[in-house]
This record gives structure tokens, C-alpha cells and sequence, in this order.
């Protein structure tokens, strides 16, 4: 196991160190922006920056995944429990607490077993498509915020909409402009000058402008007082019912940041030439959300473009994260008054241009382009998602995912192999419809497992390939199982079918290159009995053509 913070040495411990402060200029007003988002009090995005992220950094192999709440987890954690109990509330932070506890448990439960490999089933559209809608949902919340409408942050995407669009009368002129002059500095920032903490920049000028010219008497909405002190250790104390309602979204959270965490880790892992364990980053995770449901935060997952911004800056440690925990402990011992004025615009406006990216447009337009289907699975999963919910829409996912899984899987590649005589040949080029691999034989090929989705098509086919070619030219079929790497009852059943099938047309059943642990599991299943195996294809043709 490696030490904490490998790769800190004497020569980038500097480095490292500025990096932690451009971390902590980072993830101030995002973490203030996204406790809002998952309706709780500014506190709770503070403090996850302080024993969750000491504790993650300590544990995880990769030295620059930055662990923090996301603009989707707080969609997600709003989303979930606003139908439980009103935002806001005690009862909404002590259910945020429990969601966030459970989300600790099953990712330990990931690292114990190791099943890191459940978050795979999250495709490239499904993630596009889940994080997409809860990115517009968000954006509609900021959207408000910055023009000073007031809507509900907990209700449903239409209602939010419909009291946006109703509420733009009410638009406070000050507000707007403070949001637009906010949105071109980040956006004309991060293009010229993307070393520089932007969102800092307009969170400081910002409340000064309230402050000098008392602009929350004039309408301008500020974040309030916002209580001084470390946090304090503390339990959810709700009902075993509660806590079964928070399963659903726990594991939608633990799902979607153990995809994203683990790939962003790999990575960057790959990028920088080290090494990662994902069970111990899995590990991480599980003890940082522990400790963040203990200490009055909320779910804590990966921040990809916090990660980004300190590969950027030269962080090849988990130092800058461990300075954002100092610097953040002592904001919140010291320097709270300094919160109080910040304008909920200028907030709005920096969450909004962060979230813009998780929109996917991109994306989208490259899914369309290369696989239609792929873009219905990622504009379904986005849909539901916006218009149903976050949890129906994680569920739509994993069913989604299981039907592309089962349209590719029904449709393998089976070949019938053709031979062109030359005794250096592999026999890998398919044969034209109707032909045979050699006088009397023919050779078919399957490239994938043998199970309930396909048995029968492979049956299916391989009746076909014989029945295609010349009458009584095939006495002997050969099935080339190297691309076969399972086999299960189902497809066994058509197998046998396809045997009788075989003795009844007078044609014998040989199998190439059929792996060890294949053979073992069909004689289990009783579809490989007295049959002819063979080294390689060349073998069985050499063999069969001798018998004829």
C-alpha cells in the first residue's frame, strides 16, 4: 500500500502548496453554490471540504482525484429528498446526513468485494444522458437566481420553469446585471487567462459592490449570516423506514460517482505515469462519506473539473486538498462575516457557467453521429430523468443499459469460414452464402458467449449455412469456438436441439480451438460428449477431409 501523499518531495512541495490555495479560491463559492443547489445551508458545502477531504486524501491511491459535492450530486440529493421533507428544514439536513452515511456503507461494500465493475453498466450515453438532465434542471434554479426571480429550488422541472417564466416581471434589474457582468468575466476568464481563480475574483468584487453600495436594500439578494464555528460531530437519528426511502437515490449517487470517480482516477493515473487500486479508491470514497454524513455535510463524489484545474496548475499530490481543509476550517473559525454580503447572483451566475458543460451538447451531437441508438439510449435517460425524476431516471438507465447489452449481444457475428487452399491460410475469411470451408465440411465461427439471448440464433444460423449449401455437400460441421468464452442453460438447451438436428440431416459435429474452462462447463451442461475436438481449424479440415 502507498504512503500518503506520494510523490511529495523537497523540489514540488511548493508548488503543491499554491496549488492548495487555487484549490481553496476553487471550491469556496462552487461548495457554497452546491449546498444551495441541494437545498442546505452554506455550511454543509463548507464543511465537506474539511474531515471528508482530509480523510479521502489520506486513503486514495490517486494523487489528484479531488473529492467534493458536485453540481449533480446536489441535483440529485435535492431531488431525491425534497419529496421527503421540505428544504431547508431540520428534517431535510438530517435525511441528507443519512443519504450521504449510506452512500459511505455501499461503496465500502464495493471495496470489500470488489465490484467496481456494476458502475461499467453506466455507458457512455447513460451518463451523458443522466448527468445532462439534472444539469438543465440545476440551470433553471441558477437562471432564477440570477435574475432575482424567487421559485421553488425543491419542486419538480416543469413547475420550475413555469414559475421562471411567470416570475420574469419580477426580474430585478440589479441582479441581471450583476449576474451577466459575472457570466462574461468567467466565461472571457477561463478562454484568456484560465490560471486565475475567476469565480474568487467575482465573488470579492461582487460583495464589495454590495457592501460600498448597498445593494441588498435594493433588491439584490446576499447569502445571509452564516454560522462561525469547525463542524461537529453529529448522527442522523430517523427511523428504519427513513432509512430504507433513501436506499434509491444512495445507490444512484454511489453508482454514478464510482463510474466517474474511477475513470477520472485511471486516468489521470495513466496521464502521469502511476499507479491506482480502484478498490481502495472505492475505499475512500466509502470512509469520506461516512465522515461527511457525521459532520454536517452531504454526499460527497469526484469533481472532474476541480481534478483538471489542479493538473493544470502542476498538483501531482493530494497536498492542495489537505491545504483546502486548513484553509476552509479557518474561513469558517475566522472569517464567516465575510460570506454574509455575497450576492446570490454572482453565485448563481458561477454555479451556472460550471454546470454548463454537464449539459452534454456536445456529446450529444457526437452520439448522433455515431450510433443512433446509442443517442436515443442517452436523449431517453435525459428525458426521464428532467421530466420524471432522478431515481426513475437511473433506473431507466440500468434498463436501457441491459437492452443495448442484449440487442448486441443477440446479434453476434457467425461466420461460415472459407478456405482458399493454401496450407498458411487461417481460415479467418468468411466464406459467400451457400459455399462450404472445404469439400464436405464447413467451419462456422461464433464471436461471442452462448446464452439466452442468442442460442437460438446461432442454432438458427448454423441450420441455415448447411442447408444453404448444395444438397448432401455437408456431412461434417466444425464450430470454431475460440470467440465462445461461456455457456449458459438456456443456449445449452438450443444447442442440444441443433444436435438432434445435426444427427437427423446425417451430419457430424466436430469443435476447434475450444478453450479449457469452455469444455469443462459443457460437458457440466451435457452439450459436449464424444464429439471431435481439434487443435485448430486447419487440424479439423486436414482430418475430415481424410475421412470422407
Amino acid at each position: 500500500m502507498q504512503k500518503p501523499l506520494a510523490g511529495l518531495n523537497g523540489s514540488n512541495i511548493v508548488r503543491e502548496l499554491v496549488a492548495g490555495v487555487t484549490l481553496l479560491a476553487i471550491a469556496i463559492p462552487l461548495n457554497i453554490g452546491y449546498a444551495q443547489i441541494a437545498g442546505l445551508p452554506p455550511t454543509a458545502g463548507l464543511y465537506a471540504l474539511i474531515v471528508p477531504t482530509i480523510l479521502y486524501a489520506l486513503i486514495v491511491s490517486s494523487r489528484q482525484l479531488v473529492a467534493s459535492p458536485d453540481a449533480a450530486a446536489a441535483a440529485l440529493v435535492a431531488s431525491s429528498i425534497g419529496g421527503l421533507a421540505v428544504a431547508g428544514s431540520a428534517d431535510y439536513a438530517t435525511l441528507a446526513l443519512a443519504q450521504a452515511i449510506l452512500c459511505g456503507g455501499m461503496f465500502l461494500l464495493l471495496a470489500f468485494f470488489r465490484l467496481g465493475f456494476l458502475a461499467n453498466f453506466l455507458s457512455k450515453p447513460i451518463l451523458v444522458g443522466f448527468v445532462g438532465g439534472l444539469a438543465l434542471d440545476i440551470l433553471v434554479s441558477q437562471i432564477a437566481k440570477m435574475l432575482g426571480v424567487t421559485i421553488d429550488s425543491g419542486s419538480e422541472f416543469v413547475d420550475k420553469v413555469v414559475g421562471l417564466v411567470s416570475g420574469i416581471g419580477t426580474t430585478n434589474l440589479i441582479s441581471l446585471a450583476i449576474s451577466v457582468i459575472s457570466v462574461i468575466v468567467l466565461l472571457l476568464g477561463k478562454r484568456f487567462a484560465a490560471a486565475v481563480p475567476w469565480a474568487l475574483v467575482v465573488l470579492v468584487v461582487a460583495t464589495l459592490m454590495v457592501v460600498i453600495a448597498h445593494l441588498d436594500e435594493a433588491g439584490v439578494s446576499v447569502l445571509g449570516a452564516v454560522p462561525a464555528g469547525p463542524p461537529a460531530l453529529t448522527w442522523p437519528i430517523i427511523d428504519w423506514k427513513t432509512w430504507l426511502l433513501l436506499v434509491p437515490s444512495a445507490i444512484a449517487l454511489t453508482l454514478v460517482t464510482t463510474a466517474e470517480g474511477l475513470l477520472v482516477s485511471r486516468s489521470y493515473g495513466e496521464k502521469r505515469n502511476y499507479s491506482t487500486s480502484p478498490n481502495r479508491d472505492l475505499l475512500a470514497f466509502g470512509v469520506a462519506n461516512v465522515a461527511a454524513g457525521a459532520s454536517g455535510s452531504f454526499a460527497v463524489g469526484s469533481s472532474t473539473s476541480r481534478t483538471a484545474a489542479m493538473d493544470s496548475a502542476g498538483s501531482r499530490t493530494q497536498l492542495p486538498s489537505l491545504v483546502l481543509a486548513v484553509g476552509t476550517l479557518l474561513l469558517l473559525l475566522f472569517g464567516t462575516a465575510l460570506l454574509a454580503d455575497i450576492p446570490s447572483p454572482a453565485i448563481g451566475a458561477i454555479v451556472g457557467v460550471a454546470v454548463l458543460p454537464l449539459l452534454g451538447i456536445r456529446d450529444f451531437i457526437a452520439l448522433w453521429r455515431a450510433d443512433r441508438f446509442e443517442f436515443a439510449i442517452g436523449a431517453v435517460c435525459f428525458l426521464v430523468t428532467l421530466f420524471v425524476g432522478s431515481i426513475p431516471g437511473i433506473v431507466v438507465a440500468f434498463v436501457l443499459a441491459l437492452i443495448n447489452l442484449a440487442k448486441r449481444a443477440a446479434n453476434p457475428a457467425i461466420d461460415v469460414l472459407g478456405s482458399d487452399d493454401d496450407p498458411q491460410s487461417s481460415l479467418l475469411d468468411d466464406a459467400p452464402v451457400g459455399s462450404v470451408t472445404a469439400p464436405g465440411v464447413i467451419v462456422v465461427r461464433m464471436a461471442a458467449p452462448l446464452f439466452f439471448a442468442n442460442g437460438t440464433v446461432f442454432s438458427d444460423a448454423v441450420k441455415r449455412a448447411i442447408t444453404a449449401a448444395p444438397d448432401g455437400s455437408v456431412q461434417h460441421l466444425v464450430i470454431d469456438m475460440e470467440g465462445v468464452t461461456d455457456v449458459d442453460v438456456t443456449a445449452a438447451e438450443a444447442f442440444e436441439s441443433m444436435t438432434q438436428w445435426l444427427d437427423d440431416n446425417d451430419v457430424t459435429l466436430g469443435f476447434s480451438r475450444l478453450r479449457p474452462p469452455v469444455a469443462d462447463r459443457m460437458r457440466h451442461l451435457g452439450i459436449l460428449g464424444d464429439q471431435q475436438v481439434y487443435a485448430t481449424n486447419r487440424s479439423a479440415i486436414g482430418a475430415l477431409a481424410e475421412t470422407r
